[in-house]
């Protein structure tokens, strides 16, 4: 499909949801970056369990790649008072591209000890290395155009753990005001590709899956993730990441991986 001329990621069109160039991935131009899925997902969760519930977790399961073509998802929720679960299914032409579970907590006020907070740092501000993996392409991306990536500690330019900032610089879904928790899973899907042992121009290393945890939701635009990520000769990897705000930890993410050689 041709893609649109707008700020978003996402255009809704009835109970259709277009995605434009800005949901693209760096795998395939014409499959999505995880990440804008995961955060449309999340807002449809949101709104399936209602208000009173925020997110604690997130399992995106990605069948195949998703399109950058006309979507749409099917959400059913669970009734518990204090938890309650969300199935979600994204389509295109009536085809399962992606299946989800989101766990929905109320929260309540608990007296709980407090400590130190871990922090990610340098602070977003601070930070002047730019997101630069070799052979990753640049333009109409997800990663390029939709997200402000500033890395915090190792290097994007080489292989090993990484820890970066990541700010949207673009809404999820025309019209619709993005939550913290959308923002954290839109930030979440990076872990494999900011924390690489294997070369990008050599090498498939997409994730079949990401699950997210998160035990509060962020403050502000910035999410902090600091990953790691472990190849295995078997053709297997696996990718973890802690994730940040400016405050301190908020959850974390895990990405299998399906490595092949290119």
């Amino acid at each position: 499909m041709d893609t649109h001329t707008t700020n978003a990621i996402f255009e809704r069109d009835g109970t259709r949801f277009l995605p434009t160039g800005l949901a693209r991935g760096p795998w395939d131009e014409n499959a999505l970056h995880g990440g804008a899925p995961a955060a449309l997902l999340t807002h449809i969760a949101q709104n399936t369990a209602g208000p009173e519930f925020g997110l604690a977790r997130l399992t995106f399961e990605l069948t195949r790649p998703v399109p950058l073509a006309s979507l749409e998802v099917r959400a059913e929720a669970s009734r518990g008072r204090s938890a309650r679960r969300v199935a979600l299914q994204i389509e295109h032409d009536g085809v399962p591209m992606g299946r989800a579970i989101a766990l929905m907590l109320r929260e309540q006020p608990v007296q709980v000890p407090t400590g130190p907070a871990r922090t990610l740092e340098p602070a977003p501000d601070e930070c002047t290395q730019r997101y630069e993996t070799p052979g990753m392409p640049s333009g109409e991306f997800f990663h390029h155009r939709a997200m402000d990536i500033r890395v915090a500690t190792g290097s994007t330019r080489e292989p090993g753990p990484a820890a970066a900032w990541f700010r949207l610089r673009a809404p999820v879904l025309e019209g619709v005001e993005t939550t913290p928790a959308m923002r954290a899973a839109a930030a979440s899907d990076f872990g494999n590709g900011l924390s690489w042992v294997l070369p990008f121009d050599e090498y498939l290393f997409a994730n079949t899956d990401l699950t997210v945890y998160l035990h509060r939701a962020p403050v502000g635009e910035w999410i902090g993730i600091d990953a790691e990520t472990i190849a295995q000769p078997n053709g297997i990897g696996l990718s973890s990441s802690t994730l940040y705000d400016a405050v301190g930890r908020v959850g974390m993410a895990h990405q299998n991986l399906l490595i092949r050689k290119r």
